[in-house]
């Protein structure tokens, strides 16, 4: 379920001269069944509104006076967002002669045409008031308090995200209500202007628009309004922008050092200009430093399920959960025990909007079933990144729309993932040409494969020095001192075991992996870092070097650029 959550205005949407249909109320009753919730937002004031209309119990949180005050039905609260209104200035609008005035706990209401008298009593008196429309009404409140404004107090007291909210109106001030949430939807009745800020229009009127709109959202749920604001672009062909939406389950896919974490950064980055809360699992510290997040764990400390599940709570926040703590046999149980609660929070809010999951094959590898890992029936709004495909659950596999694939290998990588989930490759599967190109498969659709060119992040990304320092490369990533001959296996997962190692084994072995170039070939292909390979290079090529000294310059560079204190090198 995405659309969490119905904001409807009252007068000429929800109601008509002031009363709601008993088929609107059943409506509204169908909604809430669904686990959805109801909120009410309108220029009128609390008692007026408690006089006209009994079923204020079916809402979660109704907003009152153009969204200057917050009323929660259950509990009878009232919470001014706003300022009480200047006396001086309702006393000036009587002055002028204004008599059919209103005053609520921070509304001034009258009647066209005294927004002219208004506005020169807000000028005279140098305030800081602004007029609002709404059929023939004129509301007076502080500036910047509308509807949008009345709505977030709510929703920020419910742990919702605007995204998760179709909002319906009909009259000016309703603008700022329908721009603000993930759907907006006018009646028919509604002003022309007011249809033209709507994503779409209702065929029905009043009440009854809104019982077609409330049928929708039960039948359809995103897919009735799949807006252009819930896009996220991952790259861009020669027709244009590649996007992904909420129901997709992305896979990115490739060998390792090829720019997997490089794409997801940058979709990170997206995903926060478009205001969606997004959760990374971090087995490697690939996202230690990642813009606008906030990190929990790292080498030496593990996260916890309720480090995690606080930090989501503000819809506002994006947390990176890093497993560098954990040996790599109990990343999947710590996946595991985390995946019900943010299954729950999901349910209950619609967030986190994505969860972009790394090596997913450590955290869920295929021969763990589905049970064990706690997977949800839907994991729609995932973001799996992944060496080996096929090493990935099969039950994750079997939910992927999308697939993206990097590297001299992409077209394997796609012909892979369809062996795993047992289905034959699409057509036109081409190898890449060009370097910041990647293969786009919608799998869905049964469309051929498109060559794109990737987005790219716009935050420089930082060398992860715990990943390759401290963290635990797979045995693909690792490097091997065989010697000549394979006389030897030595095996370092990680730069602070290869200096190890590589200060007690013998000459020989040393200098047969330099002159062979095995060493700035592993910093370059493997720790994906070209400027330690370039000058890991120069010692391999310099034969002036003792296997002492080069032992030496190597071993300074590795620290200079991993383990020396807060380098900061990029």
């Amino acid at each position: 379920m995405y659309f969490m959550a119905l904001a409807t205005d009252y007068d000429g949407t929800l109601a008509e001269y002031g009363t709601v249909r008993p088929e609107t109320l059943e409506a509204l009753k169908r909604l809430k069944e669904t686990g959805r919730k109801l909120l009410l937002v309108t220029g009128r004031e609390l008692p007026d509104l408690k006089r006209v209309f009994s079923h204020l119990d079916l809402f979660d949180k109704v907003i009152v006076e153009n969204g200057a005050l917050l009323y929660s039905p259950d509990t009878e609260e009232e919470k001014p967002i706003a300022p009480a209104p200047p006396p001086e200035f309702v006393e000036r609008l009587r002055q002028k002669g204004v008599d059919n005035i209103s005053v609520g706990r921070s509304i001034v209401a009258t009647w066209e045409p005294h927004q002219a008298a208004a506005l020169e009593a807000i000028n005279e008196l140098g305030l800081e008031l602004e007029i609002i429309f709404n059929k023939g009404a004129v509301m007076v409140l502080p500036t910047g308090v509308n509807k949008a404004t009345g709505l977030k107090a709510a929703l920020k007291e419910m742990q919702l995200s605007f995204l998760n909210v179709v909002a319906v109106g009909d009259a000016e001030n309703d603008h700022a209500l329908l721009r603000m949430c993930g759907c907006g939807a006018a009646v028919a009745n509604a002003l022309p202007a007011l249809k033209d800020t709507a994503d779409f229009a209702l065929e029905g009127e009043r009440g009854e628009g809104v019982e077609e709109l409330i049928a929708e959202i039960i039948e359809r749920d995103y897919a009735f309004c799949a807006n252009q604001r819930h896009q996220v672009p991952v790259g861009e062909d020669k027709n244009g922008p590649v996007e992904i939406g909420p129901p997709d389950v992305l896979l990115i896919a490739g060998s390792s050092g090829i720019g997997k974490s490089t794409l997801a950064t940058a979709l990170s980055e997206r995903l926060r200009e478009r205001r969606f809360q997004f959760c990374v699992f971090d087995p490697e510290g690939d996202y230690e430093d990642l813009e606008g997040t906030v990190t929990v764990g790292n080498s030496s400390t593990t996260p916890t399920d309720s480090q995690v599940l606080e930090i989501l709570a503000n819809p506002d926040d994006n947390v990176v959960v890093s497993a560098l703590g954990f040996e790599l046999k109990e990343r999947p149980s710590f996946f595991a025990k985390l995946m019900p609660g943010l299954s729950a929070l999901r349910a209950r809010t619609g967030r986190p909007h994505w969860l972009i999951i790394d090596e997913a094959h450590h955290l869920m590898p295929a021969p763990r079933d589905s049970a064990s890992l706690a997977l949800s029936d839907d994991i729609s709004g995932t973001i799996m990144i992944t060496v080996h495909p096929d090493a990935v659950s099969p039950k994750a596999l079997a939910a992927v729309t999308a697939v993206v694939a990097l590297g001299p290998k992409a077209r394997e990588v796609i012909e892979t993932f369809c062996g795993a989930v047992g289905e034959a490759p699409p057509a036109g599967i081409d190898q890449l040409h060009e370097d910041d190109e990647v293969l786009f498969w919608r799998r869905a659709t049964g469309a051929p494969v498109q060559r794109i060119r990737a987005e790219k992040p716009k935050q420089a990304r930082k060398r992860h020095t715990r990943k390759y320092a401290e963290g635990h490369l797979g045995e693909d990533a690792s490097f091997y001192f065989r010697g000549p001959e394979n006389k030897m296996n030595l095996r370092a997962h990680n730069l602070i075991i290869f200096l190890q190692i590589a200060e007690g084994i013998d000459d020989e072995t040393w200098e047969h992996h330099l002159r062979a170039g095995d060493y700035s070939k592993w910093f370059g292909e493997r720790i994906g870092d070209p400027e330690l390979a370039q000058e890991a290079a120069g010692f391999e090529e310099d034969r002036s070097l003792s296997p002492a000294e080069s032992r030496q310059r190597l071993s300074d560079a590795v620290r200079r650029r991993y383990t020396a204190p807060a380098s900061g090198k990029d």
